[in-house]
């Protein structure tokens, strides 16, 4: 449920950082010589690690508004009651706190899980997978869900974010430094930077920042393994296996908001831009990787 939604939170945080810090003119790392590199890293590794944890710390607040998930406080029925006994056996399985649970509406089977630490954590299942699903299934799932947050998934890529931020922001910067330069070659006043330098870097800090993207969704490819690994571990391998074949059996198109996909048990359909932009691995390979065990 999160890469996407952090990405968004993510780039928002940065773009309006500098943003502010252009109008401020604030460029402690340029000197009358140009470029200070380790100015510029330190300043970028601040502004970026500042981005990620904040996108770390609203995950859950824009999870619950971003699928409408209601948190179960008091259950309602029969399948709550359930739900909440079987989250709570398997997070003391997996060695952590009790998440907070919830139901989101949705026709499509999906799940996701967020948190900024293991120990407050927010799992929730959509209303059509607790309606179609077998209960071995979808404890499955929710063993997937909660592998995310034994296995501290978001936290790592919180830093993993961090690290891309970073170096999205100093190496958009230095490019747009040598472009401004070419753009006010023979100009007097060359070494300080126009307005065309905060344009242009602003233009590759996005374009950075998609290319960047592809390394933030391998490792989201490669948690889905971990995952799947911790779903067997603690609902069993039969079990898992059956629950992905059954997502496989849906369709084919997922009508939950693209949002809210990255994270979820079920990936969307194939981004146009390939699969090197993809939140999940196949799930055909996700059953041979578990059959493998």
């Amino acid at each position: 449920m999160r890469i996407i939604l952090f990405l968004l939170t993510n780039l928002a945080v940065m773009v309006v950082a500098g943003v502010v810090l252009s109008l401020l003119g604030v460029n402690g790392y340029m000197t009358s010589n140009g470029l200070n590199f380790t100015s510029l890293l330190i300043f970028c590794a601040v502004f970026g690690f500042t981005g990620s944890l904040i996108s770390l710390f609203l995950s859950k607040f824009m999870a619950k508004r971003g699928s409408g998930a209601v948190v179960i406080e008091t259950p309602r029925n029969h399948k709550e009651v359930w739900l909440l006994d079987t989250v709570k056996e398997l997070s003391q399985k997996a060695g952590i706190k009790m998440p907070e649970v919830a139901i989101f509406p949705s026709h499509d089977a999906n799940a996701f899980a967020t948190g900024w630490n293991k120990n407050d954590a927010l799992v929730a299942v959509s209303s059509g997978m607790m309606d179609r699903f077998t209960p071995d299934e979808i404890k499955a799932v929710l063993g997937h869900e909660i592998g995310h947050v034994a296995n501290g998934d978001m936290v790592t890529l919180s830093l993993v974010q961090g690290v891309v931020n970073t170096f999205v922001m100093f190496f958009a910067r230095i490019a747009a430094y040598a472009v401004d330069q070419f753009l006010r070659r023979g100009d007097d006043n060359q070494g300080s930077v126009g307005f065309s330098y905060y344009i242009v870097t602003f233009v590759f800090e996005i374009l950075f920042g998609v290319l960047a993207s592809m390394i933030v969704m391998w490792f989201s490819r490669y948690r889905e393994f971990r995952a799947d690994e911790a779903g067997a571990r603690l609902a069993g391998k039969g079990a898992m296996i059956a629950a992905l074949a059954r997502l496989q059996q849906e369709s084919e198109e997922s009508r939950m908001p693209d949002s809210m996909l990255a994270f979820g048990i079920r990936r969307g359909k194939t981004p146009t831009f390939g699969q090197l932009f993809s939140s999940h691995p196949p799930i055909e390979v996700r059953i041979k990787a578990l059959q493998a065990l």
